[in-house]
């Protein structure tokens, strides 16, 4: 036993002595050092001693972050020199022309004549009460032009999906026509056509108190002052009031299931308020008739040639895209509501007005907000025919005065103003007609 063992250890020493001669005895000894020290290394780090995380320095970057720096530095750094010079330029051009900026002008005498206004104006006026007159204009074209657009261009798209064939191919040949025609030839049409209508003498009648001549559209009016316009706000509140009672009477629907009809609140506070306003400030409704007197009618509401030409354009333009979005929005509504509708034997005009288009509201209304942009940025074009909204006005401010940077600051931030307060709302209706997952 004692003799195998020595043999054995013979054996390995020989073994050993052989591997060191040769030299890859100290190479397996390296690695097996190499083994253990990275397993201890290994195990020091992820238990007992975590290291730090190595510091990013600016000289350490890869070569595409160095890229990226360098072209987002100079890029900013040309934008800056490109103001600076933009602004030295200016103020040079200014001085030599001895033109003073600043909004100062806005208090001087504007005399400059508005023919349709919705505001009282003079020619005695500010440039300050022009530009509110202009404003109003403008205000007057979009908000008008959205609602008609909106309405023109939902039944539209409606009776693109009709099963009425001549229905259907007159929606689609109003759609792809007005759609590929530039909307400044749509306005310079109408307005032509406008102004080729007969003199004020032959008027056409079509309703009694109604008149259309080159004159423009002459309607009968209400006349308005501070008692009307109460009876008008106490209306106006009677709808808010009755909008957040019906959403409270839906709640306690909801949580109980019992039935709580609105309509008895909503006529309180809609009709009875309203009159009950009216007696009590004694106001007294009227209508005032337009009439023919000479050459030009008295009294009425008159749209001239150029804002109905214009609100014409918008509207008719603006719908054809809009009806697109709707037919678009009614067939993304999934095949399977129509037809639980039409099995429960519910009238076309129910399932439209109740199941098809609250569900495609969530697809209509985001591309609904660009038309509703544009309708309000296009109605700029009113410059071409003579319409004076704030483009206009701003433009016969420049030429007055000179305050071409001011003038054009104004426009922007009109239309800035207007363009969020749109997005905003459209923006808060869309959060509010989301689809809300459980």
């Amino acid at each position: 036993m004692r003799s195998s063992l020595k043999g054995e250890d013979f054996a390995g020493s020989a073994m050993k002595h052989l591997l060191h001669e040769t030299g890859f005895g100290a190479t397996l000894d390296v690695r097996r050092r190499k083994s253990l020290h990275f397993e201890k290394d290994f195990c020091a780090v992820t238990a007992d001693h975590p290291r730090p995380p190595p510091r990013r320095r600016l000289f350490a970057l890869g070569r595409n972050e160095l890229k990226g720096l360098f072209w987002q530095v100079l890029v900013v750094g040309i934008a800056v020199a490109v103001i600076v010079f933009l602004w030295s330029n200016t103020v040079t051009n200014l001085s030599a022309r001895r033109i003073t900026t600043g909004l100062a002008f806005l208090g001087r005498e504007a005399g400059m004549p508005i023919a349709d206004s919705l505001l009282a104006y003079n020619p005695r006026d500010t440039y300050f009460w022009a530009f509110v007159v202009g404003i109003a204009n403008t205000l007057r074209v979009a908000v008008i032009g959205i609602v008609l657009a909106t309405i023109l261009g939902t039944l539209i798209g409606i009776s693109r999906l009709s099963a009425n064939w001549l229905l259907s191919r007159l929606a689609a040949v109003y759609v792809e026509t007005l759609r590929d025609i530039p909307l400044l030839l749509q306005l310079l049409f109408w307005y032509v056509l406008m102004q080729a209508l007969p003199a004020a003498r032959a008027a056409w009648r079509p309703v009694e108190g109604v008149f259309l001549s080159n004159r423009g559209l002459i309607l009968p009016a209400i006349p308005f002052g501070p008692p009307q316009l109460a009876v008008l706000g106490a209306a106006v509140l009677g709808c808010a009031v009755s909008y957040v009672i019906r959403r409270w009477l839906v709640a306690q629907q909801m949580r109980d299931g019992r039935p709580r009809p609105a309509w008895p609140f909503a006529l309180g506070l809609i009709v009875v308020m309203p009159v009950a306003v009216s007696l009590a400030l004694g106001v007294s409704w009227s209508i005032e008739w337009p009439q023919l007197r000479g050459f030009n009618f008295v009294g009425g509401l008159t749209l001239a040639p150029e804002y109905f030409a214009l609100l014409i354009a918008l509207v008719t333009y603006t719908s054809a895209f809009i009806a697109e979005i709707v037919r678009s929005g009614i067939q993304s509504v999934p095949r399977g509501q129509w037809d639980a509708a039409n099995a429960l034997g519910l009238r076309r005009s129910f399932m439209l007005r109740q199941i098809i288009l609250p569900q495609a509201l969530r697809v209509i209304v985001p591309p609904m907000t660009s038309q509703y942009l544009n309708l309000t940025k296009n109605s700029s074009l009113a410059v071409a025919i003579g319409y004076q909204d704030v483009v206009s006005i701003a433009n016969t401010t420049l030429n007055q005065t000179g305050q071409a940077i001011e003038a054009i600051a104004l426009i922007m931030a009109v239309f800035l103003t207007i363009s969020l307060s749109i997005s905003f709302f459209m923006n808060w209706y869309n959060a509010r007609i989301a689809l809300v997952e459980r």
